[in-house]
């Protein structure tokens, strides 16, 4: 009888196995990861937690999402191997990639290869309704957050803010902190370059009504003039209670990285993983409903990980020569 009950109990384990789509880790990979995302409050961050959960169950090995300053500290523990994996700003990396942003050094930083795309990231200008302002030269000599130092908006900001002719006094840190010190009156604006929605400026609204700043199309063409790797982007209306139509800005797009020396089946492994759990992505963050294979085009200069390209080419989309990495 005990045999029997072996064999029944043997069977059921290794038809659990057999339905599993979970894989077992190959031995040359890494026996971890880890993925940095920016701060608490913010998209990469609440994006990150979940899709680190979806990769450790799917890839067989730990996934630790590191809550970081955002897409300049990605790209440098990217490079230094402090990170295997990062999301950027693809004006961030394409001033890592040819040394020319000041905080490069003038050094090309070429061990990140794209993985996949995650969402556009919008300007936005927001302050509360009871301030009374009403357009961006009110912000003029005004307290204004612009989020972690390190992120696209502490990395843009001060250059957009001088195309538009704003002076004022700058303040940085995660987004839970700027958003908390907008509501209690020690800042008149929050301005920043981020995921739309921002998770703490959503639950912040809740209690009290934001507005956000419209730029004119003849503002948004001269920040795209001066910064071209710029593109229109939308809030659509919804993405925040108080957006209440779509909001015309400007944008840069979102996409994870990892080092070039990743193994390529460990890659496509997470590639494919990602995509085939967008929909628990999309549960975590809305902006998660661009996290899509065709958007993949976004991406001009950056060369996919060999793994990634494989993926890709494997769904019938085609990834130019140019931008297929061989390592």
């Amino acid at each position: 009888m005990s045999r029997l009950m072996g064999l029944i109990v043997a069977a059921f384990l290794l038809a659990i196995g057999a339905s599993s789509s979970t894989l077992a880790a190959d031995p040359n990979w890494p026996k971890s990861l880890t993925l940095g995302t920016a701060s608490p409050g913010g998209p990469y961050y609440v994006y990150g937690d979940e899709l680190a959960k979806i990769l450790t169950e799917k890839l067989g090995i730990a996934v630790n999402p590191l809550p970081t300053q955002g897409p300049v500290h990605n790209v440098k523990l990217v490079e230094s191997g402090g990170a295997q994996l990062g999301f950027i700003t693809m004006g961030i990396g394409l001033q890592g990639w040819n040394g020319t942003g000041d905080w490069t050094g003038g050094k090309p930083l070429r061990n990140m290869r794209a993985l996949f795309p995650m969402y556009d990231t919008p300007f936005q200008a927001v302050v509360l309704r009871r301030s009374g302002i009403a357009t961006i030269a009110q912000l003029d000599q005004k307290r204004i957050g612009i989020g972690p130092k390190a992120g696209t908006g502490g990395t843009y900001m001060p250059a957009i803010l001088k195309v538009l002719g704003i002076s004022g006094e700058m303040n940085y840190g995660s987004f839970d902190d700027m958003v908390t010190k907008l509501f209690a009156g020690q800042l008149d604006a929050f301005v920043t370059l981020v995921g739309a929605p921002i998770p703490a400026m959503q639950k912040a609204e809740a209690n009290e009504p934001i507005t956000f700043i419209i730029l004119s199309p003849e503002q948004i063409d001269a920040i795209r003039k001066a910064m071209p790797e710029f593109s229109p982007s939308t809030i659509t209306a919804g993405t925040y209670r108080s957006v209440d139509k779509d909001y015309s800005t400007f944008g840069v797009y979102n996409f994870a990285i990892g080092r070039a020396d990743l193994p390529d089946d460990l890659v496509y492994q997470l590639v494919k993983a990602t995509f085939e759990n967008q929909p628990r992505l999309l549960k975590t963050y809305s902006g998660a409903s661009d996290t899509l294979p065709k958007n993949v085009v976004k991406d001009t200069f950056l060369p996919f990980h060999p793994g990634a390209v494989r993926y890709y080419r494997e769904i019938g989309i085609n990834i130019p020569g140019s931008l297929a990495a061989t390592n």
